[in-house]
């Protein structure tokens, strides 16, 4: 059939390549639709025209019907002849059809063959298909019956579970209680205590125990057990403490190395055991508490045999020493009494905070004394690492931090009454600074730590320790204010001791100041520069020369200066005060030495040298006016020098200062010679002079000459 088709196919189509396909003729569709005839159909039912124009458009892009339509073929032959080959093909077709006849009967009776086997199969698969059917059904049924199984073995397991659980935590084995009983406080019986525990606490506290008919055989075994473990464990721990009275017993090795072991013992306790638990607690309280105040106060009094008394309540700067009795101070060495004021090598404390406490037998041994700091320091290192090691055993072992408060109630009160009988007695101000700033350490050390046990001890100490500086420190004002110049007062122009000891005493205080910047302080060493500024101006009034009143003034300045330096480089405004000071006394005295050896030519340099000579002024200057002091100056210039620098000399203790001052003097004289000389230069007949006028460049050689000599 396909081949008949193809058949006509082809057989259209070279109907269509008949015409001439050489050019494209453009055609009128009017044209070839106006010829046909439509009478001959008119009366035919099943021809109808409607909808034609709209078939005619959508042909209008056809390619076969423009094809056709090109060429200009009437409709109706063209159709003819679709129709004669139609024909031919169907005649064609059906001889093919007689050809295979044969062919078509076989294929027929093997379709039929076909039939009858797919009908066998179909009955067989709808056989299958009810069987499966039943099958899936069964399957369903096991399913369900496999579901409702394992439901039931999930929950026998879930019950089995809870159940050997119960059993259990609620049996009490016989191994058990034997340890419990006759078994000694080791590791294994503190293991089976843990297990005993959590029995005890299963009872208790879970409901569906309660509920149980097990509970009535077991609780009053549990109890007895329980009675016999807190019986034995309180036994054993108090033995334990005991152990902790010895004398000469290491209390820290004792309590890492046996009483942290058997910590749990504690625990227990606290849980089923409370009444003995705080009879045990009680007894750690009251053993430590005891033990460490032994210990402290023996410590404190052997410490007390080390002591070395700095000061009295007389060794202050204002008060002369000449006047204090003889047999008071036969019998302290020279050099602790400059320990009062100066601070010298006892600084070096600060640097050993972390240093282990000193041991009083060693030191005794080597008759070794220590200013009162030292043992503060050694006190209270020991305090402190005795407390941090109390505290976290305290913490660890009993889990409370209060115990510590408890136990340190003792060694605090054994402190405390050392501390309040030897603070009222010390007037030793650099000592009580520097064990405020030893305090200060002592809490960044606890802050390190991170143990705040000693917080409210360490803040009690520091604030009972200003009160008593404060009023140490006001007693050396109030001994400078009040001090009696007459009896202080000694025929010497060399630095004064009392200013010597204010310089030493400040220089201590602002060395111990430069680390902490403590306003209140430094407005206290303000106050006593005040006093010290008015005593020492009142000192120098007491010599009957001017002169002299400034030497002194400057000896005692320049000491001042050079004490201060040595606490720090920069001085701080109590050192600015102090250079200003003698910045100005300086030159004062500069043109006291000049008006001594040279008055006549400084007083006419003063004031006549600025005057003009050729002014018709009422007394101008002359030749005969400025000679005498020309000629004085040329004969006695370089022996006036050397008058002045064995005055220089033996006027200022400190030979660098002394020799600043003679050059200072030098190059003043030297400025007004200069303008005597220019002076002379202006006047008429002046150039006579010039004979006995010294050049510049001489004095100048002069100046460098005894600038060589330092």
């Amino acid at each position: 059939m396909t081949k008949l088709a193809d058949t006509a196919t082809n057989q259209v189509g070279n109907s269509y390549g008949e015409a001439n396909d050489s050019q494209e003729i453009a055609f009128d569709l009017g044209v070839f639709v106006g010829d046909l005839n439509f009478e001959e159909d008119v009366s035919s039912d099943d021809i109808s025209l409607e909808g034609l124009q709209k078939e005619l458009e959508e042909c209008r892009n056809d390619d076969v019907v423009a094809n056709i339509l090109s060429k200009g073929t009437k409709l109706r032959e063209y159709t003819k002849g679709v129709e004669n080959n139609l024909r031919q093909v169907e005649l064609d077709s059906i001889q093919d059809y007689i050809k295979e006849s044969d062919n078509l009967v076989s294929l027929h009776d093997q379709i039929r063959d076909c039939d009858s086997i797919l009908s066998q199969m179909e009955t067989l698969l709808s056989g299958f298909q009810a069987e499966i059917g039943s099958i899936s059904s069964d399957i369903k049924i096991l399913q369900e019956k496999s579901m409702d199984m394992g439901l039931k073995l999930k929950n026998r397991k879930v019950a089995e579970s809870k159940l050997a659980k119960f059993v259990e935590d609620i049996i009490v084995p016989p191994r058990m209680v034997d340890i419990i009983v006759d078994g000694e406080v080791n590791e294994e019986y503190m293991r089976t205590l843990e297990i005993l525990s959590k029995k005890l606490k299963f009872v208790e506290v879970e409901p569906m125990v309660k509920t149980s008919k097990a509970l009535k055989d077991v609780q009053p075994e549990l109890e007895k057990l329980r009675q016999k473990a807190v019986s034995k464990v309180f036994e054993f721990i108090v033995q334990k403490l005991y152990a902790l009275r010895k004398p000469k017993t290491n209390i820290q090795i004792l309590q890492q190395s046996v009483l942290l072991k058997y910590k749990y013992v504690v625990s227990f306790l606290k849980e089923h055991g409370k009444e003995v638990y705080i009879e045990v607690r009680a007894a750690y309280i009251d053993t430590m508490n005891k033990v460490l105040s032994a210990h402290f106060r023996a410590y404190i009094q052997a410490l007390e045999k080390l002591q070395l008394d700095i000061a009295t309540s007389s060794d202050l700067i204002g008060v002369d020493t000449r006047s204090t009795s003889l047999f008071s101070r036969g019998r302290e060495p020279l050099k602790n009494r400059s320990a009062v004021y100066a601070l010298g090598e006892r600084i070096s404390i600060l640097k050993e905070i972390d240093q282990p406490a000193l041991i009083p037998h060693i030191a005794e041994a080597s008759s070794t004394k220590y200013p009162y700091e030292v043992l503060f320091r050694s006190l209270h290192k020991l305090l402190m690492d005795t407390a941090s090691s109390e505290y976290l055993f305290c913490d660890d072992f009993f889990g409370e931090e209060n115990i510590f408060y408890e136990i340190f109630a003792g060694p605090f009160a054994v402190i405390d009454e050392h501390f309040n009988s030897i603070l009222p007695n010390c007037f030793d101000a650099i000592g009580l600074m520097l064990m405020i700033r030893i305090i200060h350490q002592h809490q960044l050390v606890m802050s390190r730590r991170r143990i705040p046990c000693l917080d409210s001890y360490l803040d009690k100490v520091n604030i009972s320790l200003w009160p008593r500086f404060k009023m140490v420190f006001d007693m050396h004002l109030n001994s400078l204010r009040n001090a009696n110049v007459r009896a202080l007062w000694e025929d010497d122009i060399h630095p004064h001791y009392v200013m010597r000891r204010y310089a030493e005493f400040t220089s201590s205080l602002i060395h111990l100041n430069v680390e902490y910047g403590d306003g209140q302080l430094e407005l206290n060493l303000e106050r006593l520069r005040m006093a010290i500024d008015d005593m020492v101006i009142k000192l120098a009034k007491t010599f009957s020369k001017t002169k002299l009143q400034t030497v002194f003034l400057i000896n005692n300045y320049d000491m001042t200066i050079a004490i201060l330096k040595e606490a720090g480089p920069d001085g701080g405004k109590i050192q600015l005060h102090f250079e200003e000071l003698l910045k100005s006394n300086t030159a004062i005295f500069v043109e006291e030495l000049l008006l001594e050896h040279f008055g006549d030519l400084i007083k006419f340099v003063k004031t006549r040298a600025s005057e003009d000579p050729s002014s018709s002024s009422e007394r101008p200057i002359t030749v005969a006016e400025v000679e005498p002091l020309v000629k004085d100056f040329a004969s006695r210039w370089k022996s006036a020098i050397e008058l002045m620098h064995k005055d220089v000399i033996t006027s200022f203790s400190n030979f660098l200062c002394g020799m600043e001052i003679l050059r200072a003097a030098l190059t003043q004289l030297l400025l007004y010679y200069t303008r005597l000389s220019d002076c002379i230069k202006r006047i008429p007949g002046g150039s006579a002079l010039n004979k006995d006028l010294v050049s510049i460049s001489s004095i100048m050689y002069e100046i460098r000459k005894y600038s060589r000599t330092f």
